[in-house]
């Protein structure tokens, strides 16, 4: 009789998970942070509401494919995961930052208020982990576990 035995993940998998993982977490906190701030301002509560229901379907489909693929070592998330908030995620975090300063340019005029500084680091955060996950996601280690046969949801 033959025993099937599973294939632990490597450290970099793991690593990348937990780093994917850390993503999604600090752009619903960064979500929740943008709320307080829309609705403090008068924004309107439908905005908001459709603002809130977009992230919740996005953050909601990328923790799903952390959790029940990529952390399983199905093959397509990496690519998904790394194509998604590799570039869109990347680019959606950098785009307001840049265009500020294209139009300001002077970092004498920042607002040092507690929001500024919370969001700027949660964005930090973000993009630290967006960035060091897409490392550890096409890491020899790891693409050698992903590539092993047999990969399939558990």
């Amino acid at each position: 009789m033959r025993t099937i035995s599973r294939v632990e993940p490597p450290l970099t998998a793991r690593s990348a998970t937990m780093l994917w993982l850390l993503a999604v977490a600090a752009g619903v906190v960064e979500t929740v942070v943008q709320v307080g701030l829309a609705l403090a301002d008068d924004v309107s509560t439908s905005a908001v509401l459709g603002q809130i229901a977009v992230r919740a379907v996005i953050y909601g489909a990328l923790f799903v494919i952390i959790d029940r693929y990529f952390r399983r070592g199905v093959r397509w998330s990496r690519y998904l995961l790394a194509g998604v908030l590799g570039t869109v995620g990347v680019v959606s975090l950098v785009t307001e930052p840049i265009g500020w300063l294209i139009d300001n340019g002077d970092f004498t005029t920042i607002d040092w208020s507690v929001s500024f500084v919370t969001i700027a680091a949660l964005r930090a955060v973000h993009l630290t982990a967006v960035i060091s996950a897409v490392y550890f996601t096409f890491h020899r280690d790891t693409a050698r576990w992903f590539n092993a046969k047999g990969r399939s949801p558990r």
